[in-house]
């Protein structure tokens, strides 16, 4: 199936010339949405993964799916002030500012292996601060899996050192 098909850009969102990638024609299509969340569950299914972690939002729209088919329990990474227990945070630096990520401090067993969601690769800088978190709870990367990866962006470079894998490039 090519999901390049239920992508859809859209020009000058949020901002002045950025294409967008638009998603939710793909999650209004529930045979192409399976279809994502199998091939990333597939490409994960032989590897040693015990969670699946992602930020919010659309992260968690892949996330959760592809933790009920690897049978993994699942870490939300939540803004500050959205989770009721205590919590690890990790601060970060972004294009435009900070963010700041936080999990339950009980949201991984030390040394556990976890494998890292979202739905968009861009600059990485979002899903490199999500790793450190793993990693600062006590965790370790089983990997980072996309359904996009902006190739242009050069996210990648800055995730080199995780396993990574996307299902479409642009």
């Amino acid at each position: 199936m090519d999901l390049t098909k239920y992508i859809r850009n859209i020009p000058d969102f949020p901002k002045p010339g950025i294409q967008f990638k638009d998603i939710t024609p793909l999650l209004a299509d529930p045979a192409a949405f399976a279809y994502a969340c199998a091939r990333l569950a597939a490409h994960f299914s032989t590897r040693p993964v015990d969670a699946i972690a992602a930020a919010e939002a659309r992260g968690f729209l892949f996330a959760a799916p592809l933790a009920l088919e690897l049978s993994k329990p699942l870490i939300p990474l939540r803004k500050p002030g959205k989770l009721p227990y205590k919590t690890h945070s990790f601060k970060y630096e972004l294009e435009y500012g900070t963010a700041e990520l936080h999990m339950h401090i009980d949201g991984v067993s030390p040394g556990a292996r976890v494998l890292m969601v979202d739905d968009v690769l861009a600059t990485g800088g979002t899903m490199s601060a999500a790793c450190k978190l793993i990693e600062q709870a006590g965790g370790t990367i089983a990997g980072c899996a996309f359904l996009i990866e902006l190739g242009f962006l050069q996210g990648r470079d800055l995730l080199a050192p995780y396993d990574f894998f996307s299902l479409v490039t642009y």
